[in-house]
């Protein structure tokens, strides 16, 4: 996370070997970027960009998605699988046979996100994927994402999107100007002021919300579900009046 500029999406292409460092290594399960091809990288590490319309190329959004299972070898009966369960998992099923170029900028936003997330790679770099996802979407982008992480696989997410990630609750590294500002738990980083204002971010609104409540509130409360169950367990200690003459 952190300003336009700071180095986000520079970063996340020195990952699959779009980029190469200039000083220092980067490292893919123990190999060398700069020795390996991009093809090579891309089986392990894939990368969907902010901007869809950088990787969508064909007639329609169920070849998009065959597309990388076939250069990759697979069978028609694996793609077939693979295709369907991505597709139904990013609620695309419904659009297999249009265009990838027809739909609106949120679908075409999970039809780069299907054509990448077909083939399973073990880690997954995600450009800004709430831009143009409406408060559903974002819901399911989120539980898949836990439901990959929950099954081993890495997931890097660039995004300006606080609550999103607030909801998310993974670790975040804050950068600025192409500098690393603070790297650590959501509810400690998105909740510390100073930090937030120089990466150019907003604190989430719950962060907000306690920041202004009194004292015996914590002040690192920034996903709903904590701030429910703590404002309901001190309303649960506060005892009614009872009116005179009762």
């Amino acid at each position: 996370m952190g300003e336009n500029g700071a180095g986000k999406t520079t970063l996340a292409k020195h990952l699959n070997g779009l980029l190469k460092p200039t000083e220092g290594n980067v490292l893919v399960d123990g190999e060398d970027t700069r020795k390996k091809s991009v093809a090579a990288l891309s089986r392990k590490v894939g990368l969907v960009f902010q901007n869809p319309d950088h990787l969508l190329f064909s007639e329609t959004v169920r070849d998009e998605v065959a597309f990388a299972l076939r250069n990759f070898g697979y069978s028609n009966e694996i793609i077939q699988k693979q295709v369907s369960k991505t597709l139904e998992a990013l609620d695309l099923i419904g659009y297999a046979d249009t265009s990838p170029f027809l739909l609106s900028g949120g679908e075409r936003k999970r039809a780069a996100l299907a054509a990448v997330l077909a083939w399973e790679p073990d880690y997954l770099v995600l450009d800004e994927p709430t831009i143009g996802q409406d408060y559903l979407q974002k819901e399911r982008l989120r539980d898949f994402i836990l439901q990959l992480y929950s099954q081993g696989k890495a997931v890097v997410i660039i995004s300006h999107d606080v609550e999103f990630v607030a909801e998310a609750g993974p670790e975040v590294v804050l950068m600025s100007k192409g500098r690393l500002l603070a790297r650590g738990p959501a509810d400690e980083i998105l909740s510390n002021g100073d930090l937030v204002e120089e990466a150019s971010l907003v604190k989430p609104q719950m962060a907000r919300l306690f920041s202004q409540l009194g004292d015996g509130f914590p002040r690192d409360v920034v996903e709903v579900h904590r701030a429910k169950m703590l404002l309901e367990n001190r309303l649960s200690q506060v005892k009614p009046a009872v009116p005179q003459g009762t």
